[in-house]
């Protein structure tokens, strides 16, 4: 990178920390006021930074305008996709993509599992939404209010003597979700298969998606399952990073 492309950079992270006046802005950057003026200029031109009637600088809204974009435009199942397939080729068992859209969590991806016994779960399908594991975790990732909510207008049809079986169970497990970071279904929805899952999260820490690896306890017991719930986690924070742009290399 170009000596004056890296410092038009860096005053971009200062300026983030509040409005700053020229002599501010050169001495952060190590360079005449002229040459602070001339980068600023230039940044202003592009609307990236704009000058108040104080002659301090800050973030012009074009940078706001383009960060906005950038979010809306990111495909956070891209990003994924990789780290989903490596995570199942390691345990080998069905590893799924989710996102809350529209009150429904759908599934926007997934690895099948390289046993003989395949789950019915298909992309872009609803999920059980009152037992499974990724539902539980984008919805614990809402404010109470929106939690309860919705978990007021949900139904709970029993699939098995382990479903949610009303709003108050559904709300404290939320709560227990949201508190540990990670979430389970053991046979809540189909007695036979187990899932556990972990969220991926954005640059400001929400929700964005949920990532989950089910398998039937004719393959592997349930207990078994969960001593893959720190590599499921790390590959959620993995993914994490990745999406929310946290993933920079180290200056050297």
């Amino acid at each position: 990178m170009s000596q004056t492309v890296d410092r038009a950079l860096s005053i971009l992270p200062l300026l983030a920390q509040g409005p700053a006046d020229l002599g501010q802005v050169a001495e952060r950057l190590g360079v005449h006021k002229s040459t602070a003026l001339r980068l600023l200029r230039t940044l202003h031109e592009h609307g990236l930074v704009y000058r108040q009637e104080d002659q301090r600088y800050r973030l012009g809204a074009r940078l706001f305008a383009l960060a906005q974009e950038a979010v809306e435009n990111l495909d956070v199942r891209e990003i994924a996709h990789s780290h989903l397939v490596a995570l199942n080729d390691r345990c080998g068992h069905t590893v799924h993509l989710a996102v809350y859209e529209e009150q429904e969590v759908l599934y926007i991806d997934k690895v099948e599992s390289r046993y003989p016994v395949r789950m019915y779960s298909r992309i872009g399908k609803p999920v059980a939404i009152t037992v499974a594991a990724v539902a539980k975790l984008l919805l614990a990732d809402l404010t109470e209010p929106e939690r309860r909510v919705i978990a007021e207008k949900l139904d709970y049809p029993l699939y098995t003597p382990r479903s949610t079986p009303n709003a108050a169970a559904f709300l404290k497990e939320l709560a227990v979700v949201r508190e540990q970071g990670w979430a389970t279904d053991l046979g809540g929805h189909e007695e036979s298969i187990n899932c556990i899952g972990a969220p991926i999260r954005g640059a400001d820490g929400r929700v964005v998606a949920a990532m989950s690896v089910s398998a039937p306890n004719v393959v592997v017991t349930a207990e078994e399952l969960l001593t893959l719930l720190p590599l499921v986690r790390r590959t959620a924070e993995t993914i994490s990073r990745e999406y929310s742009g946290t993933n920079r290399p180290k200056k050297v």
